[in-house]
């Protein structure tokens, strides 16, 4: 019988694969996940509060999913985007598998095909949450995002894609993006012309998408795709573009998109740059006739993309965009201005301070004597029941 009571005769414990508090890798964060500190995070909350008050202003009732469903209902209204993308994990509850949402889209068709069927259409919805990915891309490897958002559910008319890309640009704007820039793609260009005036065979459809959408000349011969090469240079200002399109287009089979664009690109008018690529296939795996991707000048990247598409299970048409504005945070950190901070000495008049933050003053309240309102951030400190400056 082993004795307790003798450390000697205890037996080998495993190795631990702990890591030790004090070690410097014990505070690391996974890859792709970084904490906001406050300048960031109040940037952030600005930006998103105003995006939302704009999608507001327009009629777009906020919702707000939950971050984690079950897995094969949110996999199946993903249509387009891989649930291996998801963290899962089992729910102690239920048993059943779990996924923590990658994109808040299909939700948002859930809820309009479920909780709001019975609503008028056409339905506005707008929302703001985060996002997670198990594996970034190489342009981005962040793996949690902030995306917000707005849907027109019932409608993909031309009047409906010009009301989204207009209120995309205003929420951007009232976000602090400057100087925007839309680029509109046709994300079934393919489908179209390979049943009309460029037939191609079913199993060379997925090469020719994937060797326009990587701009790859000599890929595209490779795939029997010589007819299509013409479409590699029908880019650039939405005039010059759609005008290289018609040229291209002798069977007409465009010829309604073509329109449908430029009346969008009319709509907008002068409130943002619009560029037009009709290859364009990235992030518009599930769209129908029209996509576009919204970029700004104090901007690194996309910042958003939307178009039509039709909501899996019911198949309403619909129409919306997703923003992440992770890449113009660092752009608006700098210009977040300092708040004036009263500092409120111990034994402060409370009356006073009440009032005070009653009409907008924040206030931090010393703790201690030695307690020093420059070094806590203060612009003023309360005398009595008068403010002055630091």
């Amino acid at each position: 019988m082993t004795d307790r009571t003798d450390p000697s005769s205890a037996p080998a414990s495993a190795p631990s694969t702990s890591i030790p508090l004090a070690s410097p890798l014990a505070d690391l964060l996974p890859e792709g996940l970084a904490d906001c500190l406050p300048a960031a995070a109040a940037a952030t909350t600005q930006a998103m509060a105003a995006a939302l008050e704009a999608m507001d202003l327009h009629g777009y009732d906020r919702v707000s999913p939950p971050l984690v469903e079950f897995e094969a209902a949110l996999a199946r209204r993903m249509n387009g985007d891989s649930p291996q993308r998801m963290f899962r994990f089992i729910d102690p509850v239920s048993l059943r598998t779990l996924a923590l949402r990658s994109d808040i889209t299909p939700q948002i068709g859930r809820i309009a095909a479920t909780g709001l069927r019975d609503a008028a259409r056409p339905l506005r919805l707008c929302y703001a949450g985060e996002v997670a990915l198990i594996r970034a891309d190489q342009l981005d490897p962040t793996r949690q995002r902030l995306q917000l958002g707005a849907e027109l559910i019932g409608s993909d008319t031309v009047a409906a894609a010009a009301e989204i890309v207009i209120l995309a640009v205003e929420a951007l704007k009232a976000a602090g993006a400057r100087d925007i820039s839309v680029d509109f793609t046709m994300p079934d260009l393919v489908d179209v012309l390979a049943a009309g005036p460029m037939p191609l065979q079913a199993e060379q459809i997925a090469a020719v998408r994937r060797e326009l959408d990587t701009k790859d000349a000599g890929g595209l011969k490779a795939a029997g795709g010589d007819a299509y090469l013409p479409l590699l240079y029908a880019t650039g200002d939405i005039e010059r573009a759609a005008e290289l399109l018609r040229g291209l287009d002798d069977g007409g089979a465009l010829t309604s998109r073509i329109d449908a664009f430029e009346q969008v690109a009319a709509h907008v008018g002068d409130a943002a740059r619009i560029t037009l690529d009709p290859t364009e296939r990235h992030g518009f795996e599930y769209q129908s006739w029209f996509g576009f991707t919204l970029y700004a000048a104090n901007a690194t990247g996309a910042l958003g993309r939307g178009g039509t598409y039709h909501i899996v299970g019911s198949d309403e048409a619909a129409t919306g965009f997703s923003l992440y504005l992770d890449p113009l945070i660092d752009a608006l950190t700098g210009a977040i201005a300092k708040r004036d901070t009263l500092f409120l000495p111990q034994g402060h008049d409370r009356s006073a301070a009440d009032r005070l933050r009653a009409i907008g003053w924040r206030t931090i309240a010393a703790l201690h004597d030695a307690d020093d309102a420059a070094a806590l951030g203060c612009t003023h400190r309360l005398i009595g029941i008068d403010v002055q400056p630091v």
